[in-house]
């Protein structure tokens, strides 16, 4: 059984590094499934499936079997696994670069097409923040008193966002892949804020052509606000402001629907996978250029 959920998962890797596999219709937070596998990966009674291990069809039994449509909630209660591949950034809307900016945008630039080569990802390098807002496949809130953990699949990894009152630090003392991050209520909107975010990380690949990313500078802060307006969705917005890179503060907004049936899995980049992968995929991509 294990080998079998492995190779299925493999498929669905592959999947998410082709340009199908990445696609999200308009509503950005409906990440695309069509391409999934019809049956759904469940490891054994008691226990759920992961995000993406279930397709449209599934995911509508699941909305019937646990009542999610009118479910009575807490707006301020945020707790569930929401989405299956994140938000993916409002790339139609990216804003004028900095001379700067610029420079930094062309030096990401790949040798190769269809794939970036100089992608930290393809090293197993963290993917940071916030990337991981836009690429996560799938992530999980839990409320606590004094901060909410904002677990995801892709690294099985997660962040802290405090709310014991305490403010971001005015100079970082050490840059971190997820920032720092200090959280807030107005109204039913949590607000949070994040800064000191290392620079060895992409904003996003730039997924018109997948052959740049879009790189920070160490004065790039993030606000994000999140509102669960019913049950089963999380309305969510992501500014990001880098006075050295972009003219103007670049903002993506979308919808994210709970995934009442799953739970998160681990999914770990493998430094001895993602090199047989890169032997296979980027190589053959220089290969073909000759």
């Amino acid at each position: 059984m294990r080998n079998r959920i492995i190779v299925t998962m493999l498929t669905l890797v592959g999947l998410t590094f082709s340009t199908v596999g990445l696609a999200q219709d308009a509503n950005l937070g409906r990440a695309a499934t069509a391409s999934q596998s019809d049956r759904e990966l469940i490891p054994g009674p008691g226990w759920k499936t992961c995000p993406r291990c279930t397709n449209n069809k599934q995911l509508a039994a699941a909305y019937a079997q646990y009542k999610v449509e009118g479910h009575p909630f807490n707006p301020k209660d945020l707790t569930g696994v929401w989405g299956n591949n994140g938000l993916e950034l409002d790339v139609k809307n990216v804003p004028p670069f900095t001379p700067e900016g610029a420079k930094m945008f062309e030096a990401t630039r790949s040798d190769i097409p269809t794939t970036n080569a100089k992608d930290g990802m393809l090293i197993c390098d963290p993917l940071g923040y916030p990337r991981l807002f836009a690429y996560n496949y799938g992530m999980e809130f839990t409320m606590l008193p004094d901060r909410v953990l904002q677990f995801f699949e892709w690294g099985h990894t997660w962040r802290t966002i405090w709310t014991d009152g305490r403010k971001l630090p005015d100079d970082p003392p050490q840059q971190r892949w997820l920032g720092y991050a200090v959280g807030r209520w107005e109204g039913d909107t949590f607000v949070v804020e994040g800064n000191g975010y290392d620079e060895r990380s992409w904003i996003s690949e730039d997924r018109r052509a997948r052959i740049r990313g879009f790189a920070h500078s160490d004065q790039m802060k993030t606000v994000e606000r999140y509102r669960r307006t019913s049950y089963g969705t999380l309305e969510a917005e992501m500014t990001v402001s880098d006075p050295k890179v972009f003219t103007t503060p670049w903002t993506t907004k979308g919808k994210i629907e709970l995934r009442p049936n799953a739970e998160l899995w681990e999914y770990f980049c493998v430094p001895s996978e993602s090199d047989e992968y890169n032997k296979r995929l980027v190589e053959a991509a220089r290969e073909s250029k000759k």
